[in-house]
């Protein structure tokens, strides 16, 4: 017993571990949110079902990897909550999800770009309301799989064990 608590897990296996069955959730919230919008609201569906779950993947891996960041940085889990407020405030308000994108000052656009949420709406619109194939989806998926990849970076090198 004694060495299984000695063996080092490398953060990386338990930052994983830890995402993996949120991803199980977030794709089952997609499917519900999905199914809801075909068939009680009649949003179209224009483009390829496989395309959209890739997108939702990334997408769902981007956001739970900035909640894995922000819970290492935090040094309690109040101050964890209030750092999401920090992230998600900025994300509804700027990504183009409340208010038209291209209708923001620069600056406020600036900050956008930098938020997954931006380039995931873009790419969840494109998928539905278009039928965009990979060639159109490209430019907004490559900057959801680089934050995703910086930012699960980040949380690898700043993980430590605790017992909270």
């Amino acid at each position: 017993m004694e060495n299984l608590l000695a063996t080092p897990v490398h953060p990386l296996e338990v930052i994983t571990g830890k995402i993996l069955p949120y991803i199980s959730i977030g794709l089952i919230q997609a499917t519900i949110i999905l199914l809801a919008a075909r068939f009680l609201f009649g949003v179209p569906i224009v483009g390829s079902l496989a395309s959209l779950y890739v997108v939702i993947l990334v997408f769902v891996g981007a956001q739970l990897t900035v909640g894995i960041t922000l819970s290492s940085l935090a040094r309690n889990q109040l101050q964890a909550m209030q750092l999401t407020f920090f992230y998600f405030l900025p994300s509804m308000l700027l990504s183009g999800f409340m208010f038209p994108f291209r209708g923001m000052p620069g600056w406020a656009r600036g900050i956008g770009s930098f938020l997954p949420m931006t380039y995931f709406n873009r790419l969840v619109r494109g998928i539905l309301l278009k039928g965009n194939g990979v060639a159109d989806l490209w430019p907004n998926l490559w900057p959801l799989l680089v934050f995703t990849v910086v930012v699960m970076t980040i949380a690898v090198r700043s993980y430590r064990k605790t017992l909270d």
